[in-house]
């Protein structure tokens, strides 16, 4: 089957919950977990599954998505991928505009499957963190004779209002489906979850054609698959199914983040240095790739101390540098006696000798300069820097700041 199934994964988001992170680069496009990009995690799912035809749809900002695709994925994984990974920027052959939306976004590219002819497309979403078997969905699609299937999991439901919520009779067929709601429906006999869709769809490529198409003629449509498309085939009695990935998958499988705020960039990083991990990166048989980096290993010097934090390759922990609870990025470099706690830090970022980081996201290309304090006064970073509501400081990517003097550092502190 794996020859009938196309996949299309919708990279144009500007991911504005994200910025400053997103200002230069689109949101697929953001390091995560040291050594990867945020797409890798759905790339990796198709080249695990054995899905050989992908298009990645991307829009603004493209050119950090496009030219790790073409360095990484293209040039190193080429002949595991199968038959073709291509970009597509929108061509405005139908619709002289920008993508309007996910589903239009689909739309303006329907001449491609036209093209190939699928027997089956998976709409996927370039900037979530999650592991998924492709084939146990295919399978589960097919056994259910479903028109659209849709991956879901469960959530508090105080969470529930970010997503879309579905509701299901007993042979997990949905009958409902409401997307951010103020009063999210519970899942019967949990009235403390909902059961919410992760952006994840496999379609019958007739049915998403005809959706997309009669998407695109109505006039106060916002074009969006979980909006506009998602609702209208449930409320016309399409055959539309749920696939739980808690009933349906492994543990290993259970994980899922769609990191849409920077406070969720940051909690899914701590959530990497659990003792227990829920997403485990190290040995695993479902492994993550497109994390190739060239260049030197990691050098921690004499006297420096790093504890339950992942170092990327080209990093540098000088003398007497403290390095705690924290995912360092390829090239980043800690000086001579700086304490960085708790904190994720981005590509080619430099830490001045006697710097004090807590709680800090930092930018890729950052010079932080020698006995700067960030994270330990909110009032004062925030007159600097974005704070965000559980008080992450985000230091912004080419910000020049000013030196200051070295003070003592404080006692550890566990964030």
């Amino acid at each position: 089957m794996e020859n009938k199934i196309l996949a299309l994964i919708l990279a144009g988001g500007e991911g504005q919950r994200l910025h400053p992170l997103t200002r230069d680069k689109a949101k697929p496009a953001v390091p995560f977990a040291g050594v990867y990009r945020m797409i890798d995690f759905t790339l990796s799912n198709c080249l695990n599954s054995g899905t050989k035809r992908i298009f990645v749809l991307t829009q603004t900002k493209a050119l950090p998505l496009e030219r790790h695709l073409r360095m990484v994925w293209i040039r190193l994984f080429r002949p595991e991928l199968g038959e073709f990974l291509e970009t597509i920027s929108p061509q405005q052959r139908i619709v002289r505009d920008w993508y309007r939306g996910t589903a239009d976004a689909v739309f303006q590219n329907i001449d491609l499957l036209s093209d190939l002819k699928p027997v089956f497309c998976l709409v996927l979403s370039g900037d979530h963190v999650y592991r998924m078997d492709y084939r146990a969905f295919l399978n589960y699609h097919i056994v259910k004779g479903a028109e659209v299937t849709i991956a879901c999991t469960s959530v508090p439901r105080e969470e529930a209002r970010r997503f879309g919520v579905l509701q299901v009779d007993e042979s997990d067929r949905i009958v409902g489906f409401a997307e951010k709601p103020e009063n999210p429906q519970p899942i019967p006999n949990f009235p403390d979850l909902s059961l919410v869709s992760m952006g994840i769809y496999l379609f019958n490529t007739e049915t998403l054609v005809r959706a997309v198409i009669a998407d695109s003629k109505t006039s106060n449509s916002s074009h969006d698959f979980g909006k506009d498309v998602i609702p209208k085939l449930v409320q016309q009695g399409k055959r539309l199914f749920a696939f739980n990935i808690k009933k349906e998958l492994p543990l290993l499988f259970h994980y899922w983040q769609d990191i849409g705020t920077l406070d969720s960039y940051y909690e899914a990083h701590l959530d990497l240095l659990r003792g227990d991990p829920t997403f485990p990166l190290h040995g695993t048989d479902w492994p993550v790739r497109g994390g190739a980096v060239h260049l030197p290993p990691a050098w921690i010097q004499t006297r420096a101390t790093v504890t339950n934090s992942f170092l990327s390759p080209g990093c540098i922990i000088e003398n007497g540098a403290l390095v705690e609870d924290s995912v360092l990025s390829p090239g980043v470099k800690v000086e001579e006696g700086a304490a960085v706690k708790g904190c994720v830090i981005l590509n080619d970022v430099v830490v001045g000798s006697k710097a004090f980081l807590y709680r800090v996201i930092a930018d890729e290309r950052t010079r932080l300069p020698a006995g700067i304090r960030v994270g330990d006064d909110p009032e004062r970073d925030q007159a600097r820097f974005v704070v965000t509501s559980k008080g992450v400081t985000v230091v912004p990517s080419r910000i020049i700041l000013e030196e200051r003097s070295a003070k003592p550092l404080p006692a550890s502190r566990k964030g």
